[in-house]
């Protein structure tokens, strides 16, 4: 965000917050383990039993139910197992059921087997098929174990919110479980695990300002938890073994506490900035297509292709031109592929689309900027024929 550049990828990590950085920076200066039993290391499990708490407040959920682990991939691979306990007493997870516009770390299924991982369609508009996924839950073979289902409560690409409430309804009827992806919605919206009726929602730092590499699974409760992911010490209560990684959990706790605090208030400034950016890039190009612009969404997404630009292509042009967005999810180490998540809303996907993220430390000077950027870009699309 330095110069003249401008930082409009938000969804991919946002910006590291300063009270954030401070926190790290004086986690760094304690220097005992959070699990010796001295002064020094009490000193440094009260700051992570302080991190567990603000991290709790922001999902909504009771502190003691929060493991901390490196980040929302590992949370996710830890939750979605077929092997689960109920107190001390197995619990069979049969079947593991995903919308199709999840993220690739829940989409992949985590400890499942391919074979037992089945995909919930879309619709048009990008929102999960309730009708469809009542439909597969009732084919649910019980006997094989309990069904699980995972449902983003916000896309990545193209913010669109989905109805978990109802979800859960259906969930609850079949019996079932329930995972939330709420990476991007922490901070945007408020979010209350209760509220949603998950069974588990996941969470990551540097989505909200905080450090990257911290993470959270939060449980609805301490009863029903999965099989342990990383074995050891038995740190996080045997959940999450391996010693706490400190200073990135005061990051991460700052960061909550921020995500956590007027929301509707700081997300309508967000919106108003959004909504005349996409204004502004109606009026230089009418044939843009902003997915999701219909449905409920994000304050600070905008997902949209130009006719004649290709995603790879628009994305180098951008950032020529200064301005740093996305190409749909930046979680595959750089490339720029089909997007799974239009493919899923009946789109075709080879030409792709762009992500402007923003938040609420985007400036309106930035936003002229911005658009003054996709007219020039939009424009010498038109003017070639080809992308830009």
């Amino acid at each position: 965000m330095s110069g003249q550049r401008i930082y409009m990828d938000w969804n991919a990590t946002a910006p590291l917050l300063p009270e954030a950085r401070e926190a790290v920076l004086s986690a760094l200066d304690h220097i005992g383990n959070p699990s010796s039993v001295h002064g020094e290391g009490r000193t440094v499990r009260a700051l992570i039993e302080s991190a567990r708490r603000d991290v709790a407040t922001l999902c909504g959920a009771q502190a003691s139910a929060v493991i901390f682990t490196s980040g929302a991939t590992e949370a996710a691979n830890l939750v979605l197992t077929p092997e689960f306990r109920m107190g001390r007493t197995p619990l069979k997870i049969g079947r593991l059921y995903v919308s199709a516009i999840e993220h690739p770390a829940v989409r992949e299924g985590g400890r499942f087997a391919r074979e037992d991982v089945c995909e919930v369609p879309v619709t048009g508009s990008g929102i999960v098929d309730c009708a469809a996924l009542e439909t597969s839950l009732q084919a649910h073979d019980r006997q094989a174990g309990l069904p699980m289902v995972a449902v983003m409560l916000a896309n990545n690409e193209t913010g669109i919110i989905q109805p978990v409430a109802e979800v859960a309804a259906i969930v609850r009827a079949y019996g079932g479980l329930l995972v939330v992806d709420a990476v991007q919605a922490a901070g945007r919206v408020p979010l209350s695990i209760e509220a949603l009726g998950a069974d588990f929602v996941i969470v990551s730092s540097h989505k909200i300002g905080g450090p990257k590499g911290a993470g959270a699974l939060v449980a609805r409760g301490e009863i029903m938890m999965p099989a342990p992911l990383i074995r050891g010490g038995g740190q996080e209560k045997g959940h999450r073994s391996g010693t706490e990684n400190a200073p990135a959990l005061a990051g991460f706790a700052a960061a909550a506490r921020a995500a956590a605090s007027n929301i509707d208030e700081r997300m309508a400034a967000v919106a108003a900035l959004r909504d005349g950016l996409e204004a502004e890039m109606q009026s230089h190009a009418p044939d843009v297509v902003i997915h999701g612009r219909g449905a409920s969404r994000l304050a600070n997404t905008s997902f949209f292709t130009l006719p004649g630009l290709k995603a790879e292509t628009g994305q180098i042009a951008f950032d020529l031109e200064g301005v740093a967005l996305s190409a749909g999810s930046a979680c595959s180490s750089g490339k720029v592929g089909q997007s799974h998540v239009l493919t899923a809303m009946g789109y075709d996907p080879r030409q792709g689309a762009l992500r402007i993220s923003i938040g609420e430390r985007t400036t309106q000077a930035e936003i002229e900027r911005g658009a003054a950027v996709f007219a020039k870009v939009a424009a010498r699309r038109r003017s070639t024929g080809q992308a830009a």
